[in-house]
């Protein structure tokens, strides 16, 4: 299963973003094999339509799920659309986000938090 964390930094023991559209990296984590790896978020610098340009991102990774703070009805809509589970979380390490989804801890986001227009 690969996972996609929205983060402020590269490393395992960074902070969750609770941003999804102008989050700085998504870490992607595949929960089977160990591995990961850390994109920067081709919308963080977008003039409007970030949230649609990073919910692209991470489909076309093929990841499974993703865990942020909150997702804006484009993100939410293209999400939910590639059948991606999305989970929220409090800004928290990465290392502990991970434990938490691994344990059941985190809430499914089921709607969409609203839109933020071109921040």
């Amino acid at each position: 299963m690969k996972i996609v964390i929205s983060a402020k930094g590269q490393d395992i023991n960074d902070l969750m973003d609770v941003r999804f559209g102008r989050c700085r990296y998504f870490q992607i984590h595949n929960l089977e094999t160990g591995e990961f790896k850390v994109l920067e978020n081709a919308g963080q610098k977008s003039g409007g339509g970030a949230g649609i340009a990073a919910a692209q991102q991470i489909i076309d990774e093929g990841v499974d799920v993703v865990i942020t703070g909150s997702l804006g009805p484009n993100a939410f809509d293209l999400i939910n659309k590639a059948g991606i589970k999305a989970y929220k979380c409090d800004e928290i390490s990465i290392k502990e986000v991970i434990e938490k989804f691994k344990n059941g801890e985190l809430q499914e986001i089921n709607i969409a938090g609203p839109s933020h227009h071109g921040m």
